[in-house]
C-alpha cells in the first residue's frame, strides 16, 4: 500500500458519499432519525457514526483533534450531516497529500472507546481500516434507505472507476 492507493480509497470513499447524500437530501427529519434497523438504528445514527469515526481516526493518526464522539442529536437534518463532511474531507485529503510512503509504516499507538489496553499498528494500516468502515456502514445506510422507501441507487467501486475512465466530452 502507498499513499497514492489511500488517495484512492479515500477518493472513492467521498464519491459515494456524494452519491448516497443524493438521496439521503431528499429525506424528512423524520425519515432520517425514524428507528429502522442495524447497529446504530437510524439513518441519522448511522451517518454520525461514519462521521465521528473518520474524525476520530483522522485524529489518532496525526490529524486534527476530533474532541469528544459527535452526538447524532446535533445533527437533525440530513444537510446538518453532510454538510459536516466536507471539512472532513477536506482535511483528510490534506493530511493524505503531506504523507510519504515512508510515513505508512510508522507505528501509531491508540486505543478504542471503551477498551483500556492501547495497540499500535502502522498508519497504513489505520488509514485503509477508516476508509474500509465507511464502505461497511454505507452498505447499511442503502439497506436502511431501502426500509424507508428510497432507492439509493449503486455506488460499488466499479462504477467509481468506470468514470474515472470515460472520456470528458469535447
Amino acid at each position: 500500500m502507498n499513499v497514492a492507493d489511500l488517495e484512492t480509497f479515500f477518493d472513492y470513499s467521498y464519491w459515494a458519499n456524494r452519491k448516497l447524500f443524493a438521496v439521503i437530501s431528499q429525506l424528512t427529519p423524520a425519515e432520517f432519525t425514524q428507528s429502522v434497523a442495524g447497529s446504530y438504528g437510524s439513518i441519522r445514527n448511522t451517518l454520525v457514526h461514519m462521521l465521528s469515526a473518520e474524525r476520530g481516526w483522522l485524529d489518532r493518526c496525526g490529524g486534527p483533534p476530533r474532541g469528544p464522539k459527535l452526538n447524532p442529536n446535533d445533527y437533525p437534518t440530513p444537510d446538518s450531516v453532510i454538510s459536516a463532511w466536507a471539512p472532513v474531507e477536506t482535511c483528510m485529503r490534506e493530511f493524505l497529500a503531506d504523507l510519504s510512503d515512508e510515513d505508512l509504516d510508522r507505528n501509531i499507538e491508540f486505543a478504542i472507546d471503551g477498551v483500556i489496553s492501547k495497540r499500535s499498528m502502522p498508519l497504513g494500516e489505520l488509514l485503509h481500516h477508516t476508509a474500509t468502515h465507511c464502505v461497511h456502514h454505507r452498505g447499511q445506510v442503502a439497506l436502511l434507505l431501502r426500509a424507508v422507501g428510497k432507492v439509493p441507487g449503486n455506488f460499488d467501486i466499479l462504477f467509481y472507476y468506470a468514470e474515472k475512465h470515460v472520456a470528458p466530452a469535447v
